[in-house]
């Protein structure tokens, strides 16, 4: 995987984060710089986690499905891109958390929450055999960075911009999950 196809992995991952983050700005009466970096903490050190177990418990059913990674790929990548769409399109089926609480248990089930998608592409990450250090590095910056901002996005524009970032990281996703179809086929 190259470089720029785990960067737009880890956009794509980190918009349900971003999402949340945009709500916890909204939430937040004066928003502080210890906000944003709580708030970037939390997600981005769940979206680094989450791949890592995903791809650790990937990594021994690996060997045994290897003619079938492709295709699993695509599944996983086309479902955690296409609920993402739908959530945008339709909304949660839970109403996420959007109170200004930064306390423990609150991000704790926000963090939780907002990276499960992430497990799924761990998963794929030991399929692809990619370096998995630095992929969950850069998936947990990229998930930071983008947190911190959404809390102050959040306070200075609300929600106005949440579903189409949602809707571009599912694309993203699909998208990626079909390149690697075609790659494995030989089409590209």
């Amino acid at each position: 995987m190259s470089l720029i196809e785990l960067v737009l992995v880890a956009v794509g991952l980190s918009m349900d984060a971003f999402s949340v983050a945009i709500c916890k700005g909204l939430a937040l009466r004066s928003v502080k710089p210890r906000h944003m970096f709580l708030v970037g903490l939390w997600f981005g050190g769940f979206q680094a986690l989450m791949p890592l177990i995903g791809y650790l418990v990937g990594g021994r059913f690996a060997a045994q499905i290897a003619r079938y990674d492709h295709w699993i790929i695509l599944i996983l990548l086309c479902l955690i891109g296409g609920n993402m769409i739908r959530e945008a399109i339709t909304g949660p089926d839970k109403p996420e958390e959007t109170d200004a609480a930064l306390s423990f248990l609150p991000m704790l089930l926000l963090a939780l929450a907002t990276s499960i998608d992430a497990l799924a592409v761990g998963i794929t990450f030991a399929f692809l055999e990619v370096h998995i250090l630095p992929a969950v590095a850069l998936i947990g910056a990229v998930t930071f960075l983008l947190s911190a901002a959404g809390v102050k996005i959040g306070s200075l524009f609300g929600l106005r911009y949440q579903a189409k970032a949602e809707i571009c990281g599912g694309v993203i996703l699909i998208l990626l999950g079909v390149k690697i179809l075609l790659e494995h086929l030989g089409v590209l």
